[in-house]
């Protein structure tokens, strides 16, 4: 996926690419950014769209294992080196603009790794910890680009971040099983009466329903705590986080009312949905800009 580079506008406009291509989810709640922003987002969605379809390229796990290594390395001089690809080159630029830690886009790669070297999740803390490098990770990177007026939005980002994985996860049962992950834990889908070997059959049981919900519930507590990162960033940006947190908030409650049946059909939304749930919290945010100018002339 990466190309070579001549120039940073180049680059730029490669992320931009790459983000229209793919970002299904995404690329809506992206676009209510200011650009200088939007372009930053472009470069850390591109980055990591280009680690994940590593790990899940069908080569050799060697052949991931020494990509993503060779990515890592090459993060580690990020803001010295100057790069020979497109989205290390953008990626450079918005580390070096926005202040963003190395150490962060590094422990991403390293959770980008454990998917390579897959190894089944026995309790909640090592899903925790795995959804904390794959997604948390990307909302301190994100949040950095945003701006924000309180320390403790760090924590509510990683709070969103976890959140989000785990609706992946639950959304994407099927999928990861044909790929021989199972990330719910095995702990959990025990102590439910549910087994791997049903999950691999679809089985939709009583206990499977259990299972899910006990999912759900916990999830929606990540999203219950995240909804205090909104106020505490910028302005321009409240938008943009505002529409992933509705978006992937809603897929959940989907996953919930269909009384959990992830194997017959993907729970998404659709296209029309999402630019219309993307115009109403525009929208929202933008009438309260305008009622607290309002408020501010008539004191």
């Amino acid at each position: 996926m990466i190309q070579r580079s001549t120039s940073l506008e180049q680059a730029y406009a490669y992320c931009e690419y790459v983000t229209k291509s793919y970002a299904k989810n995404f690329y809506y709640a992206f676009r209510t950014l200011p650009q200088h922003k939007r372009q930053a987002i472009y470069a850390v969605y591109a980055f990591c769209r280009y680690c994940d379809d590593l790990t899940d390229d069908i080569q050799q796990i060697e052949h991931r294992d020494r990509k993503l290594h060779q990515i890592r390395r090459q993060l580690e001089h990020i803001y010295e080196s100057k790069s020979d690809n497109f989205i290390l080159t953008a990626l450079a630029d918005v580390s070096r603009k926005f202040a963003i830690p190395e150490s962060y886009f590094v422990e991403l790669v390293d959770g980008m790794l454990l998917d390579v070297h897959f190894k089944r999740i026995t309790t909640f803390q090592e899903l925790y910890n795995y959804c904390y490098k794959v997604s948390s990770i990307v909302g301190l990177i994100c949040i950095e680009i945003f701006g924000y007026d309180s320390p403790k939005a760090k924590q509510y980002a990683i709070d969103l971040g976890i959140a989000m994985q785990l609706t992946n996860i639950l959304r994407d049962v099927k999928e990861d099983a044909v790929l021989n992950r199972i990330y719910l834990p095995s702990e959990e889908i025990e102590e439910h009466g549910y087994s791997d070997k049903a999950l691999m059959s679809c089985e939709r049981s009583t206990a499977f329903k259990r299972l899910m919900n006990f999912q759900v519930v916990r999830t929606r507590r990540y999203f219950n705590a995240a909804a205090s990162l909104i106020p505490m960033l910028s302005p321009e940006t409240r938008t943009c986080v505002g529409v992933l947190y509705e978006i992937y908030s809603t897929i959940l409650d989907r996953i919930e009312s269909s009384d959990y049946n992830i194997f017959d059909e993907r729970i998404r939304l659709t296209t029309v949905e999402k630019i219309l749930l993307t115009c109403k919290i525009w929208a929202h945010f933008k009438f309260r800009e305008f009622s607290n100018k309002i408020k501010g002339k008539m004191r």
